[in-house]
């Protein structure tokens, strides 16, 4: 490279850049918030030694900054080779320092595509990988890439000595950025040469500060996924995220209120784990229950094997492919030919054959009917909640009218309260029909059942009390119902999620998985 810059992987004037990428300004330049408490509560199992902060796009950059500077004041490299080797072990301190001081620091060099700053020639020594005819093609005057003619001083490049001209370093840069959206693998555009570009490169070559920003945001981006203790925020438009003391499936809220899963970063999905939630998706997503009903309600051609749909009554099918078109029977699948024929016996049962395809049949119809119990259970409780998000609009409203009828702020409060654990018992009982749905049937499976339908109960009477029971007649009464209710629904809730931890502790639970 030309020349290195100690100074900050993100100085200022990237930063900004980074910041008009879509994320917002924060008001404080010292970022120290603690976020220990989320707002979904913690399972009684679990220690309270997990802690977590939300970072801002700024105090991510600082943060990156900082691991850096650690690594940079042992190793005593220039900041984009530092940042460049903790890319490489996936920000893991610890793994890069042992790797570091076990010896063969040249391979460790060549493993991460940097060349070697050991060397001592004034002109690095190219890698055995790279094709050398790049470097000579350049002191000629001849970009290699564009074919032509340039004045020298327009030729740059990195320490594997391949040279081009700026406008082609530039394109190839930009290309990389914003078209395949590549940032930390960018590597020297010389034939098999994988010597990676850094930063402050990227800072010489390209000026346009879009491009800049989208590299810096792409930065950023790897290296909070390739760090198993960060996490984005999927909050809507949320620029933010989340630093974790260790990895685990618990409740995190960012700074924009949004609160997920930091294992999967799902919305929160007590009582499920983050293994059967992928499933489930899965499930939902892509077409396997189309090809249960397919199997349920369809037979195959016996000649071409298409699936063919039953549309009318006569059981005479002539299959539509154009290259098939034969004659079967529907009922037994044989030719239809010698149907009528005193010696076919399309009538007569034959109990192998025919339990054989009453079993397929019957086990496609049950596996379907199995997913939809469940699923439209999950979906309902689904659209219920989006529902009652809503109830706050109008819960503020019917506040407001108690406190007209001799009621202080404080006292009004029970229906928000009211309202949030309605909302919390929504999202729980959900995913417990994910979690039933793989779960084999036992006797704790009884029990998570009737904890279940009590739970679903009570939030049932809790949503109605909440939508239409409410009146300026009936306050008092109302409001101890209410209050009475809610604390029921958050006892049920726990009962049920105690034992379902319980249950994953003493490994009582049995699955069946459904791929």
């Amino acid at each position: 490279m030309d020349s290195e810059d100690e100074d900050a992987i993100f100085d200022d004037e990237h930063e900004d850049s980074y910041n008009e990428s879509g994320s917002e300004q924060g008001d404080e330049s010292d970022f120290d918030i603690d976020c220990d408490e989320p707002s979904t509560p913690k399972r009684p199992h679990i220690n309270d030694d997990f802690h977590y902060e939300c970072l801002t796009p700024e105090a991510l950059v600082s943060y990156m900054n900082a691991i850096i500077d650690e690594v940079n004041n042992v190793f005593q490299l220039p900041r984009p080779t530092a940042r460049i080797l903790l890319s490489h072990f996936k920000w893991d301190k610890e793994k890069l320092l042992e790797r570091y001081y076990s010896g063969d620091q040249d391979r460790l060099f060549s493993e991460a595509h940097i060349v070697s700053p050991n060397r001592t020639n004034s002109r690095p020594v190219p890698s055995k990988r790279v094709n050398t005819r790049s470097s000579s093609a350049s002191t000629d005057g001849i970009c290699e890439i564009c074919c032509i003619n340039n004045h020298a001083p327009t030729f740059v490049g990195l320490e594997c000595s391949h040279r081009f001209c700026h406008r082609c370093w530039k394109e190839y840069i930009t290309t990389k950025v914003m078209d395949e959206h590549v940032g930390e693998n960018i590597s020297c555009p010389a034939h098999k040469c994988d010597i990676l570009v850094d930063e402050v490169f990227v800072g010489q070559v390209v000026k346009d500060t879009k491009v800049k920003a989208r590299y810096h945001h792409l930065i950023a981006n790897s290296f909070v996924e390739s760090n198993r203790l960060m996490s984005w925020c999927p909050g809507p438009d949320c620029q933010n995220a989340v630093k974790a003391n260790y990895h685990d499936a618990l409740p995190v809220t960012c700074l924009c209120g949004y609160t997920f899963c930091f294992g999967c970063g799902e919305p929160v999905h007590e009582p499920v784990r983050c293994a059967w939630l992928k499933k489930w998706i899965k499930k939902c997503n892509d077409d396997s229950e189309t090809s249960n009903w397919i199997s349920a309600n369809t037979k195959e051609c016996p000649k071409c094997h298409v699936t063919i749909e039953k549309n009318g009554g006569c059981n005479h099918m002539v299959c539509r492919n154009n290259n098939c078109k034969a004659d079967f029977c529907w009922m037994c699948l044989g030719p239809w030919e010698p149907h009528g024929s005193s010696w076919y016996s399309c009538n007569r049962y034959d109990e192998k054959d025919a339990q054989a395809a009453r079993d397929a049949q019957a086990k496609s119809r049950q596996a379907l009917e199995r997913y939809l119990f469940y699923c439209n259970r999950y979906m309902n409780h689904a659209q219920s909640a989006k529902f009652e998000t809503k109830l706050y609009a109008q819960v503020k409203q019917k506040m407001e009218e108690m406190q007209q009828h001799n009621m202080s702020w404080i006292e009004v409060q029970f229906l928000r309260k009211a309202v949030d654990v309605l909302c919390l018992c929504r999202n729980t009982l959900k995913y417990t029909y994910v979690f039933a749905f793989y779960l084999k049937k036992n006797n704790q499976s009884v029990i998570f059942e009737d904890n279940q339908k009590d739970l679903e109960m009570a939030t049932e009477t809790l949503s109605e009390y909440l939508e239409r029971d409410i009146t300026s007649e009936c306050l008092s009464d109302i409001k101890q119902k209410v209050q009475d209710k809610y604390r029921y629904c958050e006892a049920r809730r726990k009962v049920l999620l105690d034992h379902v931890y319980e249950g994953y502790e003493t490994d009582i639970w049995e699955y069946m998985d459904y791929d």
